[in-house]
């Protein structure tokens, strides 16, 4: 009789069967799940400066760092409120001291008699109390501590802003850049596409004898030298897409991100404002804040040769294990008997500190002179950038306006020396000077059109607002 290798009984495959029933919609799960994952991720210009603010760890390290500074403000107002300390103190000292003994520290000292004798005998003594101190009247200092403190704060959130307005303009020109070797690549494409044409074409003429068969190996040439370009640029390509999802926090792949902003307007208008635009500026305002913040500074300095006034409480008792006539009970030495309370004004001048304070407002002088002339220079600069970027502007306008003209004669050429090529009119050398020409013109038209918009971001960011560029797009 037959030995069986496999034996399944219905019992079995009633557990296989259902088995399999969990396994394939796990697979089924699994597999949507990859695909769900490998979904696209669509970004225009605006979203990414959104993603930018939102997502960037650097800018919310300069967001903590405002919210810091912001708490200052309320350490120097807090210094109103009156400092109260209350604590209690057990101790064991000889005899010959306990009387006047009192542990250095938030307690007042006791005064009291020296003892009759040499007594080295340790005694029990204990005291509670509480000290108040307030500082009601500051002349000066306390409000010009609220000033520096609030002018810090504002130095801060204007070096968030201005964080913020560098790394959107980064992501922005990046997404120009991105953009400009996505349309490189479509040239490209289409230059590979003009030579598979000419290939076949090269092909059925070799055979009819009207071209020579060497056309069929520079084609073959001309198309593998397209094909090493187009990896080249889109090598860059993804380079930069990956740049851009560092920028905006995109978890996608640069295979997966989508550029929507790709279909710039032929014509771009530049609004003419008359506004004065350089005190808005984030770099101007940032170096305004360090001069207010370096004035605050001074002005404190200057409130701190003042008197000081202060105004204190205390109230206090003690327990000692001798009572005034020398008598010892150790246990009194833990009973608080003795319960005293004063208050008192005292007003401090710092009489010799002239000297020290002198110096430092003259060092602080010195830096906010510093900070002034940072200042003028930043209002030239910024001046003459606007000057500079509204020029090249104005160039590019023309460019982009020749370059249409350009492509169009271009492509007429090469449509005509393509018909003369197929009836053995023209040779390879004319047909591959025409289409050299017509892939210079068509990448000179995308980069135009992308340079105006390049140079519309320029004067954008020379005025310091990147609206003037994203209110263009479409």
């Amino acid at each position: 009789m037959p030995k069986k290798l496999f034996v399944i009984s219905t019992a079995g495959t009633s557990v296989l069967i259902r088995l399999l029933s969990w396994i394939f919609p796990l697979f089924l799960l699994i597999a949507g799940f990859e695909k769900a994952t490998a979904q696209p991720t669509r970004l225009s210009i605006k979203e990414a400066l959104q993603k930018v603010q939102a997502n960037l760890p650097q800018l919310e390290a300069f967001r903590q760092q405002a919210s810091a500074t912001q708490q200052d403000i309320r350490l120097a107002k807090n210094s109103i409120v009156p400092d109260l300390t209350v604590g209690y103190q057990v101790n064991l000292a000889t005899f010959n001291n306990i009387t006047g003994m009192s542990y250095p520290g938030f307690l007042l000292p006791v005064s009291g008699p020296p003892s009759i004798n040499n007594d080295l005998n340790f005694v029990p003594g204990s005291a509670a109390g509480a000290l108040i101190k307030w500082n009601p009247v500051s002349f000066g200092q306390r409000s010009a501590a609220i000033e520096k403190a609030t002018a810090q704060f504002k130095q801060a959130n204007a070096t968030y802003n201005e964080q913020l307005f560098q790394y959107q303009y980064n992501a922005i020109n990046i997404y120009l850049e991105a953009v400009y070797y996505k349309h490189l690549l479509k040239n490209v494409q289409a230059a590979i596409d003009r030579n598979n044409t000419g290939l076949e074409q090269s092909l059925v003429l070799a055979k009819t004898g009207l071209r020579p068969g060497i056309d069929t190996s520079r084609f073959q040439s001309a198309i593998a030298q397209s094909e090493i370009d187009f990896l080249q640029t889109e090598r860059v390509y993804q380079q930069e897409l990956t740049e851009l999802s560092r920028l905006t926090g995109i978890d996608s792949s640069a295979e997966n991100i989508v550029l929507t902003d790709t279909l710039f307007n032929t014509t771009v208008m530049m609004p003419v404002d008359t506004v004065s635009y350089i005190i808005t500026h984030p770099y101007f305002q940032t170096l305004e804040a360090q001069k207010n913040s370096t004035a605050a500074s001074l002005k404190e300095i200057q409130k701190s040769w003042v008197p000081q006034l202060d105004i204190w409480g205390n109230i206090y008792s003690r327990g000692s294990g001798v009572d005034a006539a020398g008598h010892i009970n150790k246990p009194d030495g833990f009973n608080l008997s003795r319960t005293n309370a004063g208050v008192g004004i005292q007003l401090s001048f710092p009489v010799l500190q002239y000297s020290k304070v002198n110096i430092k407002k003259r060092q602080y002088q010195s830096l906010l002179k510093a900070d002034e002339a940072r200042l003028a220079q930043a209002q030239r600069d910024i001046t003459k950038q606007t000057a500079t970027a509204l020029q090249q502007y104005q160039q590019d306008i023309k460019i982009a306006g020749k370059s249409p003209v350009l492509l169009k004669a271009a492509t007429a050429v090469y449509e005509g020396l393509k018909l003369s090529y197929e009836t053995g009119l023209t040779d390879y050398t004319q047909l591959a000077q025409a289409q050299y020409e017509l892939l210079k013109a068509e990448v000179n038209d995308a980069n135009a059109l992308l340079q105006l918009w390049r140079s519309l971001l320029a004067v954008a960011v020379a005025k310091g607002n990147l609206n003037l560029f994203t209110d263009q797009l479409k």
